[in-house]
């Protein structure tokens, strides 16, 4: 005998769960609404007692997008007395938690057209670009308190610093202008990120202007800064902290001496500047420096060797560090892995409305990756740093 084959249709299925779940909820807050009216009044509908204090006249309808749907909250009317719910804020039109997943989505590099999809196929309702921009604003406040927060990690020995430029409009007109950021390695071993501000342009003013930002906040310690090569910097790094030394990153160093080089000659020029930094010290390191020029200059590439006589000792500032260290204080990678972060995120948005908005994005992805295991695993061992005679390296020099 055959048995019949049932057939399951997954979404019909689904859309009645959902419709269930939601039609729950509703009743739920409708229920608990209609006690809070109880309480009150003091008297359940259509009761009369000596203690009521109100009357009920009837109710009026209120859309409320909730994690499980789109419901209609009956909101009862009072007479004699206010009615305040608990259950929802006034004039609210969304849950919490829809409000918080919305302002995640879009911090998280979702675009305003597809939060728009998202919303619309999650909650049967589509929320529009405006209120994803209003809730963003309240974002933005508890953004810009932990940009401004004091700095509590005590010392901070090692920081990198960075401007990454977004379009913005600036004065009718849309132009590149550069966010200023900052991470550094507390005396504990751990990375921070200090803080994010715009620069507008990378000059010495909008430099001093961060580096006296970050001091007034916390930031001292600082024996040495990391970042490709910019004069407006290190001349506001010699102002704002005297003692600190400057470490030019060596990949953009390299980047530099390979625009004056044939694609033909990269690879074997590659390798000759990784054998200066793969010496042992810093004599060590010079002197293959001078052999490297040497060859280049045999090689008829004059430029190049040029670049890297004037500038190789600014590329070795590492070798007064503990040699523990040398790795991750010769390179500015640690600080180009979050401007990558960051870039992946801002490209979404393309141009920017004005500064504020760009900086806030900039600041909400830098303080999402500082929560996660990025800032709570241990970068360093720092122990190393504390038996190293800097003054005597670098007088010896």
């Amino acid at each position: 005998m055959s048995k019949e084959i049932i057939q399951l249709n997954e979404e019909i299925i689904k859309g009645e769960l959902k419709e269930l779940v939601r039609s729950s909820v509703e009743e739920t807050l409708n229920n608990l609404l209609d006690q809070e009216a109880r309480g009150l009044t003091q008297a359940a509908k259509y009761e009369r007692t000596e203690s009521r204090q109100g009357y009920r006249s009837g109710h009026y309808d209120r859309n409320l997008t909730t994690t499980s749907g789109n419901v209609t909250l009956k909101v009862p009317k009072l007479k004699g007395i206010p009615f305040e719910t608990a259950i929802i804020e006034r004039y609210r039109r969304r849950e919490s938690s829809v409000e918080e997943a919305l302002i995640e989505m879009y911090l998280a590099g979702v675009s305003v057209r597809r939060v728009e999809d998202i919303t619309e196929a999650l909650w049967g309702t589509k929320v529009s670009p405006s209120t994803i921009s209003e809730l963003n604003k309240k974002a933005y406040v508890h953004i810009e308190e932990w940009r401004n927060r004091a700095l509590q990690g005590g010392k901070y020995p090692y920081v990198y610093v960075d401007g990454i430029y977004l379009r913005r409009n600036w004065g009718g007109e849309y132009k590149s202008v550069s966010v200023l950021v900052a991470i550094a390695v507390n005396e504990d071993g751990y990375r921070e990120v200090l803080g994010a501000a715009e620069g507008m342009k990378e000059d010495k003013a909008s430099w001093l202007e961060f580096f006296k930002w970050l001091k007034s906040r916390g930031l001292e310690g600082v024996k040495l800064v990391v970042r490709d090569k910019c004069l407006g910097m290190l001349e506001a790094v010699n102002e704002v902290f005297p003692e600190a030394k400057y470490q030019r990153c060596t990949v953009h160093f390299y980047r530099n001496v390979f625009a004056v080089v044939p694609r033909s000659k990269i690879k074997i020029v590659a390798k000759m500047l990784k054998a200066i930094h793969a010496q042992e010290s810093k004599a060590a390191a010079q002197e293959k420096a001078r052999q490297v020029i040497k060859s280049l200059q045999e090689m008829k590439l004059k430029e190049a060797a040029s670049k890297i006589e004037n500038s190789i000792n600014e590329t070795l500032t590492y070798t007064a560090f503990p040699t523990e260290h040398w790795t991750r204080i010769r390179t500015n990678n640690v600080i180009e892995r979050l401007n990558r972060e960051i870039r992946r995120r801002t490209r979404v948005v393309g141009t920017f409305p004005d500064g504020q908005s760009a900086l806030m994005l900039v600041c909400a992805r830098l303080r999402h990756v500082a929560g996660t295991q990025w800032g709570s695993k241990k970068y360093m061992n720092m122990k190393h740093l504390e038996n190293t005679d800097l003054e005597s390296d670098f007088s010896a020099d």
